[in-house]
């Protein structure tokens, strides 16, 4: 019993970093569509 809790706690807290990764790269690819489209605007003027 003490094996699972213990395996549990281990996959939960990868998942976790796993999720707040995932959620970083996703923030990443936003900011750099947000700051590409800017830079192709400003070109175009």
């Amino acid at each position: 019993m003490t094996n699972l809790i213990l395996f549990l706690n281990a996959f939960l807290s990868y998942l976790l970093v796993f999720g707040l990764i995932v959620a970083l790269v996703i923030v990443a690819c936003v900011i750099g569509v947000k700051w590409r489209k800017s830079k192709d605007a400003k070109a175009e003027q």
